[in-house]
């Protein structure tokens, strides 16, 4: 819903229940609607928190949001790949993530992840990597990745309240999954689509960060804020080296952001000039019941 419908619609209750409808119609499931439009006008109406500017999915209008960016990235070359030549594995992005992120950053951790398992680890960056974005929000000039989670935080025998998605929970429930490694995967789709799409791309102003919402911690404008950080929003920013490190990465580089064949692999020139790869991400509409 929250993807088709349009939160600056003059009369939101009934745009929601159209779209809710609209979606009842392919997946009949049992749905209290009057409470659904509640909690959803909820989500449009929370705060996102510093990296957004403090702005919400409902001031951010159909004009400035792309919706499911639907992506396919060739991995060390896709079908042009050399037959022989170094192999790039997952666990290559161990030693990038401590070298550009530092302690503390909860993203950082998902490189002793990868040294603890080396089944995990020694995965090869073979062939296309593909996925959809949920939404990149257009705020004050910055695109920001957007993801939305609805998983249950709290005890399964307790209400659920915004303090089971205070940012420490968060921190805690992204570092439980693989959403690191996708959160910065996204940040590298983002970065390619933008050089490709905005002339005189500059990611050092333009890529705005990751934004992992968890609905059911969203609670509209009175949401708990602790220190700065928005309850149910999980914010953050890679830093652009990273984010510029792991595309060489995938493009086939090696650690130290040098090809096989010698050469400098992202091409993410300040001027904006399209690098390598960048062709790859594309987005097309999609049908309204996908």
């Amino acid at each position: 819903m929250l993807e088709h419908a349009d939160p600056q619609a003059v009369d939101l209750d009934a745009e929601l229940r159209a779209r809710i409808g609209e979606q009842l119609v392919w997946w009949p499931v049992d749905v209290d609607v009057d409470r659904l439009v509640h909690a959803l006008v909820a989500v449009l109406d929370t705060p996102l928190g510093p990296l957004a500017g403090g702005t919400t999915l409902r001031a951010a209008g159909t004009r400035d949001r792309l919706c499911e960016l639907d992506f396919e990235l060739p991995l060390g070359g896709g079908d042009l790949a050399a037959p022989t030549g170094p192999r790039r594995l997952l666990g290559d992005l161990a030693p990038l993530l401590r070298r550009h992120l530092p302690a503390g950053d909860p993203v950082r951790g998902y490189a002793d992840v990868l040294d603890a398992e080396p089944v995990l680890a020694e995965q090869e960056l073979r062939g296309y990597l593909t996925g959809s974005i949920d939404v990149v929000l257009r705020v004050d000039g910055r695109y920001l990745v957007v993801d939305y989670k609805t998983n249950w935080l709290g005890q399964l025998d307790a209400p659920l309240t915004a303090w089971s998605y205070r940012p420490e929970a968060l921190v805690e429930a992204m570092g439980h999954s693989s959403y690191p490694l996708q959160a910065l995967l996204y940040a590298v789709v983002a970065h390619r689509f933008l050089r490709w799409r905005v002339s005189d791309y500059d990611p050092h102003r333009q890529l705005g960060g990751v934004l992992y919402l968890y609905l059911r911690g969203m609670c509209g404008p009175s949401t708990p804020v602790v220190g700065d950080q928005v309850c149910g929003v999980f914010s953050w920013q890679p830093p652009v080296d990273l984010v510029v490190a792991v595309s060489d990465l995938l493009d086939g580089a090696s650690v130290d952001g040098v090809s096989v064949d010698g050469a400098s692999v992202d091409g993410a020139a300040a001027d904006g000039r399209v690098g390598a790869g960048a062709r790859t991400v594309k987005s097309r509409p999609r049908r309204k019941d996908a």
